[in-house]
């Protein structure tokens, strides 16, 4: 059968929204596996201009099925509301093609309140949380203090089991940071007010998409966030709380028992972060805000400006790598059109030594950039759809690119729209 997992290989925000918009069309089922509303996809289509918290970016196509898959956390408000926005804008969303799978976890207040808790303790030492709840919410994961999606259809069982876990959650409101403890019947309303509206969507998705699987149907794997944010291979402790590994999409989605066929890393012409840690080579000053407001580089969920650097040769060929791409999609390139010539981080100084190879999060923070430069082309590029027809160096810079990666680029997006893009 057929499957494919499009994942991120910097920090996040590279463009996976709009390749899984375009892709989707190739495929039956579209699942996010890992995340929350901590992170946003921005798709721009006939449709409009969205920027994607926790609905799959497959949902603009009414014929396909889109899943929130068992390793996604699920803020039921939140979730609510995007699919209200989307369906205001004409957008069909109904159980027949939204499904959410009953052992995802609910994003409860009090993570969200937690979440920022933790990060006002830790004052100019935090981690560049969304303070969306995500950290504490797979915290209880862990712990096995988490709430199911699954049990909103058994609300006895999930009223004692809430007094339970609520009993422990208001030990660390209250005993570490001070706050009011949260009370259980306000707890329990939430849960009742927005489990209704979603309990049509929730199902034992694992089943779904194994039966499905079983019929030949092909499943798409969309990711949040990129390598560098992985819990276990990113620059921690400045990372999400989740994979967002090619390898970890059959599991989070439910299906461990389906492998993978084609692996689609994506990756900017440049290099953003959205959050704290460290990021080698950053720009500052004028030259950092030519490029993003050139790209328009603002955090798709919280608005923060992103901020940028150079393409970085050592940290993409790392995250290629760690993804097993079988190819990558090169985003943005037309933003570079405005440079005469392009700066590329081609490899790190650490501590006297020069390396190619990604270090260790302890070492980061003492990384230096080297810098080499290409020529830019100097003119708008987003009307072409054939690589030939790119201005020389343009090709040139794919090509460069490539050949340093060691992995083939087949996709080069030249504009945000679905059909601003040249297929090789």
């Amino acid at each position: 059968m057929k499957t494919c997992a499009i994942v991120g290989i910097n920090w996040g925000d590279e463009g996976k929204g709009r390749m899984v918009d375009l892709i989707a069309e190739e495929y039956d089922i579209i699942v996010r596996y890992q995340g929350g509303n901590n992170a946003g996809h921005t798709i721009v289509n006939e449709y409009g201009k969205f920027a994607l918290n926790l609905l799959p970016s497959g949902i603009f196509r009414a014929e396909k099925l889109n899943v929130l898959g068992s390793g996604t956390v699920i803020d039921l408000k939140h979730l609510c509301m995007e699919m209200e926005r989307l369906k205001s804008a004409g957008v069909k969303i109904s159980p027949d093609n939204l499904m959410l799978s009953d052992r995802a976890m609910i994003v409860m207040p009090y993570h969200v309140a937690l979440d920022g808790m933790e990060e006002s303790r830790l004052s100019d030492k935090k981690y560049g949380s969304t303070k969306r709840g995500i950290a504490p919410v797979y915290g209880d994961k862990y712990m096995k203090k988490g709430l199911m999606l699954g049990e909103l259809a058994d609300m006895d069982y999930l009223k004692k089991h809430l007094e339970d876990v609520l009993e422990y959650k208001n030990l660390m409101v209250t005993g570490i940071y001070g706050e009011k403890p949260f009370s259980a019947d306000d707890m329990l309303a939430y849960l009742e007010e927005y489990g209704k509206r979603l309990l049509p969507y929730i199902h034992d998705t694992g089943l779904v998409l194994r039966n499905a699987a079983r019929e030949g149907k092909s499943i798409l794997y969309e990711a949040q966030l990129g390598v560098l944010r992985d819990i276990d291979f990113g620059i921690y402790p400045f990372t999400s709380s989740s994979s967002p590994l090619a390898a970890y999409a059959p599991i989070g989605s439910g299906t461990p028992n389906i492998p993978l066929t084609r692996v689609i890393g994506i990756a900017k012409a440049y290099s953003t972060c959205v959050g704290e840690g460290p990021f080698v080579g950053e720009m500052e000053g004028i030259e950092a805000e030519r490029l993003r407001e050139a790209g328009g580089e603002y955090g798709a969920a919280t608005g923060r400006p992103r901020r940028v650097a150079p393409l970085d040769l050592v940290a993409t060929r790392y995250g290629a790598t760690m993804q097993g791409a079988t190819e990558i999609a090169f985003t943005k390139l037309d933003v570079l059109s405005y440079l005469d010539k392009i700066p590329v981080c081609t490899a790190y100084e650490v501590d006297g030594e020069i390396t190619k190879d990604f270090p260790f999060p302890s070492k980061l923070a003492r990384a230096k950039a080297i810098i080499e430069y290409r020529d830019g082309w100097g003119c708008d590029i987003s009307h072409i759809r054939n690589f030939d027809e790119l201005p020389e160096a343009a090709r040139d810079y794919v090509l460069y690119v490539e050949k340093e990666l060691g992995f083939r680029i087949s996709f080069v997006s030249v504009g945000p729209g679905r059909d601003e893009i040249i297929v090789r």
